[in-house]
């Protein structure tokens, strides 16, 4: 029996922690305190936000932001990234559980704990299959429509709370019905809290930073209250509620926020249930991965560092399974605070961990504090937040690059907000695979000459090129496979057809880096028409691995012309041939 590898570098791989802290300073543990200060000041009131978002208890948000990033740190190999709830994870999750319970009951708080279990154990089998390549499937400017969609329909959902009315709905139609019929139940006290937290989160993001410079402090300490800007809307609205006794005046308050540590819980086993939330799961997985790889890749960039994305799918499936075990929902890697993060100076994953200990400390010690925390002070901290995420020109580039890319964009935009958040994550996935499918199907095929005075050969309605009526050179720019081998069949067929004194046609496969074997049944099926045409057929610049795969069939035996090494070499050789037709006269 084949004993396991456990050798130190099969340890470091799936183990990263190994790595980093072997030259761990004190130099790096400073700076990742310091990092870790920020971020936690940040996640606090974004993290009851987000699981206000998802419909779940406020302490839920807590839960998930410490156990999630300690496991983070152990396995995930981004320096930088920071784990916790966001916006559009929060969001499918409130889309996928609110099919199933009633917001608030028991019901809801289990499957949203299962969902994240279930999220958690699928990303794991992913990182453990190495799969996540699968991630190159999905069309960036599909995903970026979806997450502007998710923003703009997270921005309106939360505008009751501003309001202070009873608004409900999936899609935005349905919302901003909902809106316009309860306006009339607007609470005045409760619109004030609300459009100030607003006015005053948006002046700190921009504003704030530049003002404290202006007054001669530190860039580090005017960053650190610039990025305490939440905490300080926190503070200040629970000051006033409890001054002025505004919950009796009719503002929705966080209330009772439990004191303590996250508890131990467990997922429910039903199979039933884990079917119903499957699709849903699966579709969190995919995005929560998508976003999180994009943004620690980015980062990863600036320092010259990489990461190993297969690594980052047990990494982010550790953290889900760790939410869901401490009374957390789904989580993944978060833009906002990972770029604070990666600002702040966090030098190793250990900044997470450190940032779990202050929010541990926080709801260990700070909860009371939140009794009086106005609910239209979170919905504005999670507006301010999305809004970022919102980014309508994708349309206008899309529409002036590529109509295909922007018909997708535009579907996946009016899907998520006209019908909800899991139809147009769906048609998000099924659009960029389609998309794949449909640019291969077609690919760019373009018939080639010899350029005069080199051994060039370029795309002869776009060059002056040299060619020979008897011989048809046509370079193929994609690999072949099923998807489009019929139509490489269709094209040539459709050229050689023709009056020309056509004797040779080669496939310059210098861009094919496979061979399927329905194309090469399509291969087969070519070569032996032209055959019966006269025609013989060349393969040239053919790759290694795929010549390597032809000579274990009987392609190249049955092949009626040659394969030659490079393109200038069959036209060289071609050319020189006397024509059948001319010696048989």
């Amino acid at each position: 029996m084949k004993q396991p590898n456990l050798s130190p570098a099969a340890l470091r791989r799936y183990l990263p922690i190994l790595d980093w802290s072997r030259d761990y300073s004190r130099d790096t543990l400073t700076s990742d305190m310091v990092a870790a200060v920020i971020v936690t000041i940040m996640l606090i009131p974004q993290s009851l936000a987000y699981a206000l978002l998802a419909g779940l208890p406020p302490e839920m948000g807590l839960y998930a932001s410490i156990l999630p990033l300690v496991a983070y740190a152990i396995f995930g190999t981004s320096r930088a990234l920071a784990v916790g709830p966001v916006a559009v994870v929060s969001l499918m999750t409130a889309a996928a559980v609110g099919k199933l319970a009633a917001q608030g009951t028991p019901e809801y708080i289990a499957a949203a704990i299962t969902l994240a279990f279930l999220s958690g154990l699928m990303l794991l089998a992913m990182g453990l299959f190495r799969l996540g390549f699968l991630a190159n499937f999905l069309s960036h400017p599909v995903i970026a429509g979806f997450i502007t969609a998710s923003g703009l329909l997270i921005a309106t959902s939360q505008l009751k709370h501003i309001f202070g009315i009873s608004a409900e709905g999936h899609n935005l139609v349905a919302l901003i019905g909902s809106l316009l019929a309860h306006l009339g139940q607007t609470n005045p006290y409760t619109l004030v809290i609300g459009l100030a937290s607003l006015g005053f989160l948006f002046w700190v993001r921009k504003g704030l930073k530049p003002r404290l410079l202006a007054l001669g402090l530190k860039p580090r300490l005017a960053d650190l209250l610039a990025k305490a800007g939440p905490v300080m809307a926190v503070a200040v609205s629970v000051l006033l509620v409890w001054t002025f006794g505004l919950d009796a005046r009719g503002v929705a308050i966080v209330g009772d926020v439990p004191m303590g540590l996250p508890p131990l819980t467990l997922p429910a086993f039903s199979a039933d249930l884990w079917g119903q939330l499957f699709l849903s799961a699966l579709l969190i997985s995919i995005i929560g991965f998508v976003e999180s790889v994009s943004v620690a890749q980015t980062l990863a960039a600036k320092r010259r560092q990489r990461i190993a994305p297969d690594q980052e799918l047990i990494g982010l499936g550790a953290s889900n399974v760790a939410a869901a075990l401490s009374g957390g929902y789904p989580v993944t890697g978060g833009f906002a605070r990972s770029v604070v993060n990666f600002d702040a100076g966090a030098e190793t994953p250990a900044a997470g961990a450190f940032t779990a200990v202050g929010i541990g400390l926080a709801a260990l010690l700070l909860t009371p504090l939140l009794f009086f925390l106005p609910k239209a002070v979170l919905a504005a901290t999670i507006i301010v937040a999305v809004l970022s995420l919102v980014d309508l020109s994708i349309l206008k580039k899309t529409w002036a690059y590529s109509r295909v890319d922007f018909a997708a964009v535009s579907a996946t935009i009016l899907l998520t907000l006209g019908i909800g958040v899991e139809v147009g994550v769906s048609a998000g996935v099924a659009l960029s695979i389609l998309l794949f499918l449909y640019r291969t199907s077609r690919p760019h095929v373009a018939e080639v000459g010899l350029v005069p005075n080199t051994q060039h050969f370029r795309n002869i309605t776009r060059h002056d090129v040299q060619t020979d009526p008897r011989v048809v050179t046509i370079r193929i720019d994609e690999s072949l496979y099923f998807a489009n081998a019929h139509f490489l069949q269709d094209l040539l067929y459709d050229r050689v057809t023709c009056d020309e004194p056509i004797e040779h046609v080669v496939l310059m496969c210098s861009a094919v880096n496979d061979i399927d074997m329905s194309a090469l049944e399509s291969l087969e099926a070519i070569n032996t028409r032209l055959t019966d045409m006269g025609i013989k057929l060349h393969l040239s610049e053919v790759k290694g691995p795929v010549m390597d795969r032809l000579k274990r069939t009987h392609f190249l035996t049955d092949l009626s012309g040659e394969v030659f090494l490079s393109q200038y070499d069959a036209h060289a050789t071609l050319t020189a041939r006397p024509s059948p037709r001319a010696v048989a006269e």
